[in-house]
């Protein structure tokens, strides 16, 4: 999953946790005897902890204002994000006392699922406290997304009612704080030495162009005011067009134009030549812990690249049987190039990819019951990826849908230059970011209404994007992978996870090149070349994240088969996998505690 929320961050939302100094924390506990008559310890310490949980949800919606209106939450709808210096001092200091006040909690009065909510909470803030030493939120964006991207937030917010334009006018115009503060945060990177590698930064100048238009109109920041909702009125409309002309030309093209000035002239001549993150302050150690991070694991970035190297091996095999299957005799790299090449395996239009996109979701959905007890009610649509960034960004991504149930979730795909697309990737990519992979398992989340709200919309990357790996591995249980070169697809798709843990830890831990980290790439995948030079430079971009899949895939595969194992013909797949959702994105661990109870229970 790639973007499904809008991420950049170990974990899928909450690693976006930031917070504010904001008010008071929960009720400490007493060490006094307990009175006559006085509540029960459980009730109390539930009341506290849930009362610390929402506390803080407000406070990272108050400071992620933008992710707050895609979830459906509009109380900050007219703001962007703080990213002063100040404040992230400030949220840091916030995340401590949000911490200490958790651990006032008597965790042991607590029931067994209130002790697990507690746990995960108190996680996700260990890990936020201790990565603010590291100060990569001086690196705010990237060649993927970030400020030169923000018109996007348009299509993930309801514009609906006036009050919504205005509140999309009021950003508009504050967008040049929003970007001074930007551009104070990078250049503070560059004298920390914390900036990104030349060679990604150099696909930015062309994103920020895009939005230096002439006329106001032609602005992306303006595209919500050319569809007006039968809610407002002809003439009040007309007024809050010529609003958000005006703050588009006062503020977001003047804001844009010195952040191209900016880093055609201090940031660009300021990156560094090296790709890995070794290669900045304490980066090595960064990476490591990383890599726990993303995995929910213990594991070195030695071992996750031995891993890696495994799971080459082993796939090339598979691979190597339906080669033989086809009756092919050339070499490996050869049947490769023969799958990068040949036109029968790519569309020549971009409807004509978006309409087989369509057609194999349709045709998965009908399957699902048979291994899904429990189907999500949000609904999700296929969409193509915006124009702006498709040249830049990976085959396709999911967003999830709001909260309050305003938007459904989507499965974006890349239309871009659809004739370096291969159609024997569409089933494979299809279950894994639509169903019954990322929309499956999130929206189910959503859904679990008594997990609190950091659960249901939070998640472990290492388990969200394991499930989307594992996913594609039912492919064959759905009907899906009857044609050898979509079962090559699959294989292809798999490869290139298990390759991802070597060249991820070879960049950034072992001092890799990124010309041999692309030559691997290409060696064991049928990737394209296009695709394989950015899904490279996504790596170089993001260190760690590319390790979750692979590393959550083979834990839950591995349960899978303890289940199957154990269970024998008592075995029943819809309830594994029911156990599996049930908990929401969890670690690791915890997923493999419940699986482990599930099995004994029958």
């Amino acid at each position: 999953m790639n973007l499904r929320y809008p991420t950049s961050a170990v974990r899928i939302l909450l690693a976006v946790i930031t917070v504010s100094l904001l008010g008071a924390c929960a009720t400490p506990r007493s060490s006094a005897p307990e009175a006559p008559g006085a509540a029960d310890p459980s009730t109390v310490a539930t009341a506290q902890l849930h009362a610390l949980f929402d506390e803080a949800w407000d406070i990272v919606m108050q400071n992620n204002p933008t992710w707050a209106s895609g979830l459906g939450d509009l109380r900050f709808n007219d703001r962007w994000p703080d990213r002063s210096l100040a404040a992230f001092a400030a949220r840091h200091e916030e995340a401590r006392r949000i911490l200490a006040s958790l651990r006032d909690i008597d965790r042991a009065a607590l029931s067994p699922a209130e002790q697990l909510n507690y746990d995960l909470f108190e996680s996700d803030y260990v890990q936020e406290v201790s990565n603010y030493q590291y100060r990569h939120f001086l690196i705010p964006l990237n060649q993927r997304g970030g400020i030169q991207s923000a018109d996007q937030l348009a299509t993930r917010i309801r514009f609906d009612s006036e009050q919504h334009y205005r509140d999309w006018i009021t950003r508009l115009a504050t967008f040049d704080v929003y970007m001074d503060q930007t551009i104070a945060l990078m250049r503070q990177g560059i004298s920390e030495g914390l900036v990104h590698p030349r060679i990604i930064m150099e696909r930015l100048p062309a994103q920020i162009a895009a939005q230096l238009v002439y006329d106001p109109t032609a602005s992306p920041f303006y595209s919500p005011f050319k569809n007006k909702p039968d809610s407002i009125t002809q003439a009040v409309f007309d007024d809050l067009a010529r609003d958000a002309q005006q703050a588009i030309t006062t503020s977001v093209l003047p804001a844009y134009q010195r952040m191209a000035d900016f880093f055609a002239t201090e940031y660009l001549p300021a990156c560094r030549e090296s790709v890995g993150v070794w290669d900045t302050p304490r980066g090595r150690e960064y990476y490591e812990k990383r890599t726990m991070d993303y995995t929910t694991t213990t594991l070195s970035p030695d071992a996750v690249h031995e891993i890696g190297l495994s799971e080459v091996a082993r796939i090339r095999g598979e691979m190597k049987k339906v080669m033989d299957g086809l009756g092919y005799t050339g070499t490996f790299a050869e049947f490769l190039e023969f799958l990068r090449t040949d036109p029968q395996f790519y569309h020549t239009s971009a409807d004509a990819l978006l309409q087989d996109y369509l057609a194999t979701s349709k045709r998965i959905d009908p399957e699902l019951v048979k291994l899904f007890s429990d189907l999500p009610r949000m609904p999700y649509g296929v969409k193509p990826i915006p124009d702006a960034i498709a040249p830049d960004t990976t085959t396709a991504y999911y967003s999830g849908p709001a909260a309050d149930g305003s938007r459904a979730g989507y499965y974006f795909v890349n239309l871009y230059r659809p004739e370096v697309r291969p159609r024997y990737e569409i089933e494979v990519l299809t279950v894994h970011e639509a169903m019954p992979g990322h929309h499956l398992q999130i929206a189910l989340a959503q859904e679990l209404g008594d997990l609190p709200r950091f659960r249901r919309f939070g998640g472990y990357t290492a388990f969200v994007e394991g499930w989307g790996l594992y996913s594609e591995s039912l492919g064959e249980e759905l009907g899906l992978y009857k044609d050898p070169y979509s079962k090559f697809g699959q294989l292809t798709y798999e490869m290139w996870r298990a390759v991802r843990l070597v060249v991820d830890t070879g960049i950034h831990y072992k001092g890799w090149s990124r010309q041999q980290a692309i030559d691997f790439f290409t060696a064991n995948a049928a990737k394209s070349e296009y695709d394989i030079i950015n899904e490279i430079d996504r790596y170089i971009a993001w260190p760690g994240q590319a390790l979750a899949y692979k590393i959550g895939e083979l834990k839950i595969k591995e349960l899978r088969q303890r289940g199957e194992q154990t269970l024998g013909s008592k075995f029943d797949i819809r309830a594994f996998h029911k156990v599996v959702l049930g908990s929401g994105a969890v670690p690791l661990s915890i997923l493999e505690r419940n699986v482990d109870a599930w099995i004994a229970s029958q």
